[in-house]
């Protein structure tokens, strides 16, 4: 079993042409300007690392950074955490948080899930499972059956669907994957995202 850092995942799922939200990932403090500057505030900062798996419950991220000096603050802060080998550095992005996610079942093969992203995901529990493949109208049905589903615009529902779609296709394509979890999807990008390898 392997499970990749979120720079890992995030570029493993860019290269297989998933939007992933425009970000830098820094080890030494003398790095910090660089991306700072070539990202537009807010920012939020996060710890990565290979034993580092919830960063909220850690105090491991840190939303609204406006300005190079919070940033530095933060950088010292976030460094502190145990298990931290980098920063991410991640451009704001507000909106509705939803969860995407891949599940290998000893019944089933690999599980497609979707429902309510963000910190209160477990609670809310909205979340709708199908069993790969399935084709367009199913991902509407899926779609359909969670809370969240009534307050979706006809844009956000394309993008959601053209997702899961791609989901289904990288599960077929990549049988060793285990566990992949999105959360958030926001406006169509990955904000951060979680793959087990088998």
């Amino acid at each position: 079993m392997k499970i990749l850092t979120e720079k890992e995942a995030e570029d493993f799922l860019e290269k297989e042409h998933f939007d992933v939200v425009e970000r830098f990932y820094i080890e030494e403090k003398g790095e910090l300007k660089n991306a700072v500057e070539k990202l537009d505030f807010p920012l939020v900062m996060k710890v990565s690392g290979q034993k580092i798996i919830h960063k909220n419950e850690i105090g491991g991220i840190i939303k609204n950074i406006k300005n190079y000096e919070t940033a530095s603050n933060v950088f010292d802060k976030l460094r502190k955490i145990e298990n931290v080998q980098g920063i991410m550095i991640q451009k704001q992005i507000k909106g509705e948080e939803f969860l995407l996610g891949i599940k290998r079942t000893p019944e089933f093969g690999h599980v497609i899930a979707f429902g309510a992203g963000g910190i209160h995901t477990e609670k809310l529990m909205d979340v709708a499972f199908r069993v790969c493949p399935f084709n367009k109208k199913e991902t509407r049905k899926m779609i359909n059956e969670t809370n969240i589903a009534k307050d979706l615009d006809k844009k956000s529902s394309k993008i959601i669907e053209k997702n899961i779609l791609k989901l289904c296709k990288l599960a077929k394509k990549h049988p060793r994957i285990k566990e992949l979890d999105i959360n958030p999807l926001i406006q169509g990008s990955i904000i951060d995202a979680r793959i087990v390898w088998h």
